[in-house]
C-alpha cells in the first residue's frame, strides 16, 4: 500500500513501546501504516518528494494531548472559540485537547456535549467535551451523567469550582464509576480560600494582597482520595500545586487508591515572586506557590505521582485583564508555550528524560480519558507532533493564534517547540 504521507529520518519517541530510534513514519487514510527504523529513506531523496517530510534533526512524538482547556464557547467567543482554540493547540503541537464545562451556558447536558463535537469538526484538531458533574456547575444536583456519556463526554467536572458536598461527591464518584468515567476534582476549600487572589505567605503579606493557602487545597484532596477510596471509583485531582497535595497523593497511589493527577507548566515554572510586578496575567487559580512547592511538584513529576502535564488554558481579553489585581479574573493561556516550558524547565536541566515528559503529555492522559489516541503503531490514528528541540525563541503572545493574549511568559527565552502538526494524516501546522 502506497503512502499518502511520510515522516522521514525523525527521532521517532513513543512512550508506550518505549521506541527512541531514527526512523520513517508511513501515513496513509489518515492512519499510521508503517514504521521502518533499519532501510530509511536517502535524505537526497527527500528533498525532492513533495510526500515526504525531511524530519532530519527532528524529534516525532505521539500527538500530544491537553486534557484540560478552556475554549470558552459558547458564551464568551469574544475571548476564545473552538476554532481559534484549536488554531492554538496545533501551533503548540497538540492534536487533541479537552474542553472544560464553564462555558455560558454550562456542557452540562446531551445537547451541549453534541453541540461541542458539532463545532469541532471545523476544528484543526480533535476536541473532546468534559461535561459537567452538577447542573449549572451548581454543586446541588447532579447531571444525568449516563446521557452524557451517551453523547461522548470523556469526563466529568465543575471545572473551577469544587463539589462542595461531600455526598453529592460521593455520589459522582459512584455514578461515574459504572461508566468507568473520572471525576475531574477542583479541589478547593471555597471556606479557606474566601477572597484570596494569590498564594497565602511572606509574598502576600509583603504585597497586602488577601491569600488563598496551600492548605485550602490539601484538605480537598484528602477528602477526594478518602471518597475515592470509599466508594473505588477513578478521581483525577486538576492542577495540584502544592507540596502537601503531591505528598498525600504519592501515599494515596501507594495505597491502591485509584487517583490520577495533573500539574501545569505555570506552576512548575512560576512562583508567587512574580506576583511582586502585580502582573494579573500571573493570577491563577490554584495561585502560584513557593519555590518550595515547585520542587515538589517536579519531583511528582520524575517518580510518576503526576500523571500528566495539562495547560489549564484560560482565555481572558484584555479588558478583562487589564484592571486592579484584586479585581482581575483568575486564569492564563497556556495552548502555545506549554510544550517550550516543558523542554526548557523539564527535560534540558534533566528532571525529566524525553520519554518521560512526552508520557505525560501522551499515553497518560490517554489512559484516564480512554482515547483512541497517544500512540505512535500501525493501524492507529496518524495524529504526531514534529518537535525541534534546538530552536530558541521568545514568547512574543500578540504572535498567538489564540484570540487571547493573557500571558506572563512575554519576552521569556525558551528552547523547543512544534515544527509540524499532524491530525488524522493530514498537516494541520508547519511552523
Amino acid at each position: 500500500m502506497e503512502a499518502e504521507l511520510i515522516i522521514a529520518g525523525g527521532r521517532i519517541i513513543d512512550p508506550a513501546s518505549k521506541l527512541d530510534k531514527v526512523g520513517d513514519i508511513y501515513i496513509r487514510d489518515g492512519k499510521i501504516i508503517k514504521i521502518e527504523t533499519k532501510k530509511l529513506i536517502p535524505r537526497k531523496k527527500i528533498r525532492f518528494s513533495p510526500e515526504i517530510i525531511d524530519a532530519f534533526d527532528k524529534i516525532v512524538t505521539p500527538g500530544l494531548i491537553d486534557m484540560h482547556a478552556h475554549l470558552r464557547e459558547p458564551g464568551r467567543e469574544d475571548e476564545e472559540t473552538i476554532l481559534t482554540g484549536s488554531e492554538a493547540a496545533v501551533a503548540g503541537g497538540f492534536t487533541s485537547i479537552c474542553c472544560m464545562p464553564n462555558t455560558q451556558p454550562p456542557i452540562d447536558n446531551q445537547e451541549s456535549v453534541k453541540f461541542i463535537y458539532e463545532k469541532a469538526k471545523s476544528a484543526k484538531c480533535k476536541v473532546y467535551p468534559v461535561a459537567g458533574a452538577t447542573k449549572g456547575l451548581k454543586g446541588e444536583e447532579l447531571t444525568e451523567i449516563a446521557d452524557l456519556v451517551k453523547a461522548g463526554a470523556v469526563a466529568i467536572s465543575d471545572d473551577g469550582r469544587p463539589i462542595y458536598s461531600s455526598s453529592l461527591m460521593r455520589y459522582a464518584l459512584e455514578y461515574s464509576k459504572m461508566y468507568d468515567l473520572p471525576v475531574i476534582s477542583h479541589c478547593e476549600d471555597l471556606a479557606l480560600s474566601s477572597d484570596g487572589v494569590m498564594n497565602e505567605g511572606f509574598v502576600s503579606t509583603v504585597l497586602g494582597l488577601k491569600g488563598i493557602p496551600g492548605v485550602a487545597e490539601e484538605v480537598m484532596v484528602a477528602r477526594d482520595i478518602r471518597l475515592a477510596e470509599f466508594t473505588k471509583s477513578r478521581v483525577h485531582i486538576a492542577h495540584v500545586s502544592t507540596e502537601g497535595s503531591v505528598n498525600l497523593i504519592r501515599e494515596a497511589k501507594r495505597k491502591g487508591v485509584k487517583i490520577t493527577c495533573e500539574a501545569t507548566p505555570h506552576h512548575f515554572t512560576l512562583t508567587d515572586e512574580i506576583i511582586k510586578t502585580f502582573d494579573t496575567n500571573a493570577k491563577v487559580n490554584p495561585p502560584l506557590r513557593t519555590k518550595k512547592d515547585l520542587d515538589a511538584l517536579k519531583k511528582g513529576l520524575k517518580d510518576g505521582t503526576i500523571d500528566c502535564i495539562a495547560t489549564d488554558h484560560a482565555p481572558h481579553s484584555i479588558e478583562e485583564k487589564d484592571v486592579e489585581f484584586d479585581a482581575a479574573p483568575f486564569g492564563m493561556v497556556g495552548l502555545e508555550t506549554a510544550l517550550g516550558l516543558v523542554i526548557t524547565e523539564l527535560i534540558e536541566k534533566k528532571v525529566l528524560t524525553w520519554i518521560e515528559a512526552i508520557a505525560r503529555m501522551t499515553i497518560n492522559p490517554v489512559k484516564i480519558l480512554k482515547l483512541n489516541a497517544g500512540q505512535i503503531k500501525v493501524g492507529m490514528p496518524a495524529d504526531l507532533t514534529v518537535i525541534d528541540p534546538e530552536t530558541n525563541w521568545v514568547v512574543e503572545p500578540k504572535e498567538f493564534k489564540s484570540k487571547s493574549k493573557n500571558s506572563p511568559f512575554g519576552g521569556r527565552k525558551l528552547k523547543g517547540r512544534a515544527f509540524l502538526t499532524i491530525v488524522g494524516g493530514k498537516v494541520a501546522y508547519q511552523s
